[in-house]
């Protein structure tokens, strides 16, 4: 099933990804621009150029999964990195903080829909 934690490694993708790529091709990537192995049970995060989706590509028992997210409204904003390099390692309260679009200050947070409807 569903098996993101905080005790795993989670490597972002330095470049903007098209979403078009589904599980072959992403795991291309992760082989050939990442130079890591996506069967060892990292995840891997990829973020296309308008920085309104994201996926996340992880080997899971059983065979690959991928956990996609669109944004209604926003941009996610991503964390810092050094120029150059193929992947940023960032740890799970990062990348929940940036999915939910929680910033620095604990008392702002990034719009993201523009009405809920119940």
């Amino acid at each position: 099933m569903f098996s993101l934690n905080d005790s795993m490694r989670y490597l972002l993708y330095s470049e903007p990804t098209d979403m078009r790529k589904s599980y072959h091709t992403l795991s291309g990537l992760v082989t050939n621009n990442m130079r890591l192995n996506v069967l060892d049970g990292d995840v891997f995060i990829f973020i296309n150029k308008a920085r309104n989706r994201i996926k996340l590509l992880h080997m899971e028992p059983g065979g690959l999964v991928i956990y996609s997210k669109l944004l209604e409204e926003g941009r996610f904003r991503l964390p810092s990195k050094d120029p150059g390099q193929g992947s940023l390692r960032i740890e799970w309260l990062d990348l929940v903080m940036m999915v939910d679009g929680v910033m620095d200050d604990p008392s702002t947070r990034l719009r993201r829909l523009k009405r809920v409807k119940f």
